[in-house]
């Protein structure tokens, strides 16, 4: 009677579940969606639109060989707005990209206000002279005192300045993000 209806997906027995398409079975993510969760994960921590994460993982797979994990990493913790925050004087990584483009942060006593900018050894990341006066600063002495900053970098709140003392070290003080993972989501 309906011709359309006569295949296996419209049969009335119930006993037997048609699967269709790549589903795996319940609880089992595929490596695919895995490696989704992984970067998406990575791109809310550091708050990175798509196109600037993308930009990075491909950045660092077109260069010739080192460990491009580490590349990545390097990367991602060397902006200025992540520096920021793991200096300690702000609470989250939006704030603290909120304070640099807001021209509270200089860098190597030029005031700046692109938080994606990379910055290496040697660098100088202070408080503006005329922004110290303000609220988000008050009390910055008592705010740093639990605070525990990376080896890589240095802090000094007499001064409200900070030194990139050498390049990002994987495990310390970062989130558990497989960046090999996702260097594999952006190589399909």
């Amino acid at each position: 009677m309906f011709g359309k209806c006569q295949g296996t997906k419209f049969t009335v027995s119930g006993t037997e579940k048609v699967r269709r398409g790549g589903k795996h079975p319940k609880g089992q993510p595929s490596e695919y969606a895995l490696q989704l969760l992984e970067k998406q994960k990575a791109r809310y921590t550091y708050g990175l639109t798509e196109k600037q994460f993308s930009n990075y993982a491909q950045a660092v797979r077109s260069r010739a060989g080192g460990n491009h994990e580490e590349l990545f990493f390097k990367k991602l913790e060397s902006r200025l707005d992540n520096i920021v925050y793991r200096l300690g004087l702000t609470t989250s990584r939006q704030a603290s990209r909120q304070m640099v483009s807001h021209g509270h942060i200089m860098v190597n006593d030029k005031k700046v206000r692109i938080p994606s900018i990379l910055l290496k050894a040697g660098d100088k990341v202070s408080i503006r002279p005329a922004s110290q006066n303000k609220g988000i600063f008050a009390n910055l002495g008592e705010k740093l005192r639990g605070h525990q900053t990376p080896e890589w970098l240095s802090f000094d709140v007499e001064t409200s300045t900070g030194v990139v003392k050498g390049e990002p070290v994987k495990g310390q003080n970062d989130a558990t993000i497989n960046y090999s993972s996702i260097l594999e989501f952006y190589s399909r």
